[in-house]
């Protein structure tokens, strides 16, 4: 009989997404899955497998028993950039850049990015969020907490904090797109806004990261997020595990496993575009755009000639009304893609295409993979 893989989890930072990616692949080959001890923080001294699928977080006891192992190790964080494990991540690049289109597309002008420490990934998002806006013109305020070092950990270090962002918040022009670097934060960010007076989302809108908040259709106002696609993720770096326990080399770069979409609810839903008359089109397309509307139809709507509805469209949004109604429509088609069991001839009628053909051309060129692929990573990860 074929030998069963021994894997072991250490995961020093946890979400049961990456674990279910890491446990459907494991399904597939077999393999026994030993224990997560990490979460009990308890480190298995003298275990013996074949491979570690391992978080390597801020515990250098971890990180040390990881490597006394000496066999074939997939890291998921780049918190130890200097380590010699392969590594499979998050592409914080990629869901930037999502969190930057969406909010485009509703017309915001002032944006930031907000964090509150030294972390390898909310860096990336950063740096991200600020380079995808930069390359559409637009310019991002980086609000950075870093607490006093006298109030560190602090009694007063949760008012103080508040107090700081409330003031950040409330000066500027309105509105204010916000991306924050997860959703914890993007609660801050709420939470402040509500008790600063400020309106969401009609002066300050809030995406954040990560998609973990377990009651957000039970509050007052849903919070905007983004699917990493963490059980892809993990299903990707156990792959990576399992070739290199059969031989391969561990790659020198990292694996970059790109975000699923970004989940819209009200905390980003609204249209923020000061002229009337687009305000009045981009309405329009969001109420009509499942339909086979053409530019001419949002033209009679906002009652302008087609030629100014165009220059309006680049002037206040940076693209032309066809991009938007395209952009409307695969959003939705997305959407039903990741939710509903709809086939995707039927979600091509649905989405305001004439025929399958022509949804399957557009959202290829799009998205620069198949609707049936897009299905299967948002709900398999592969």
């Amino acid at each position: 009989m074929k030998r069963q893989r021994h894997v072991l989890l250490v995961l020093g930072w946890y979400d049961y997404r990456l674990h279910k990616g890491i446990a459907e692949y494991a399904q597939e080959r077999g393999w026994h899955l030993s224990a997560n001890l990490a979460r009990e923080r308890v480190i298995p001294w003298g275990w013996d497998g074949d491979g570690v699928l391992a978080w390597l977080g801020a515990g250098d006891d971890l990180a040390e028993f990881v490597g006394s192992l000496r066999c074939p190790t997939v890291d998921f964080s780049m918190r130890r950039p200097n380590g010699r494990f392969a590594r499979v991540l998050q592409d914080h690049a990629h869901t930037a850049g999502l969190v930057a289109e969406h909010l485009l597309a509703r017309g915001f002008r002032h944006f930031a990015f907000f964090s509150d420490r030294d972390n390898w990934s909310f860096e990336e998002r950063g740096r991200g969020f600020a380079a995808a806006l930069g390359a559409a013109g637009r310019d991002c305020e980086w609000i950075r907490w870093r607490a006093p070092e006298r109030r560190r950990g602090g009694r007063r270090e949760w008012s103080l904090r508040r107090a700081w962002l409330g003031e950040r918040l409330g000066r500027g022009p309105k509105p204010l797109a916000v991306f924050a670097a997860n959703d914890q934060l993007a609660l801050d960010v709420l939470e402040t806004c509500e008790a600063s007076g400020l309106r969401v989302p009609e002066q300050v809108a809030i995406v954040g990261a990560g998609d973990y908040l377990l009651a957000n259709d039970a509050m007052r106002t849903p919070i905007s997020s983004v699917d990493t696609n963490l059980e892809r993720q993990g299903y990707e770096g156990a792959a990576l595990l399992d070739r290199m326990m059969r031989g391969a080399r561990a790659p020198r770069r990292p694996i970059r496993i790109p975000a699923a979409r970004v989940v819209v609810r009200k905390s980003s839903d609204i249209m923020a575009v000061s002229e009337p008359r687009v305000a009045k089109a981009l309405r329009f397309i969001a109420g009509h755009s499942c339909e086979p509307i053409n530019v001419d139809d949002v033209a009679r709507a906002a009652a302008m000639s087609r030629r100014a509805l165009h220059q309006a469209f680049l002037e206040h949004l940076g693209r032309t009304p066809g991009e938007q109604i395209r952009g409307a429509r695969l959003e939705h088609a997305k959407r039903l893609l990741a939710e509903t069991g709809f086939k995707v001839a039927a979600i091509a009628g649905l989405c305001g295409y004439r025929s399958p053909n022509s949804f399957a051309i557009a959202f290829a060129k799009a998205e620069g993979l198949s609707a049936a692929a897009f299905r299967r990573r948002i709900r398999h990860g592969s």
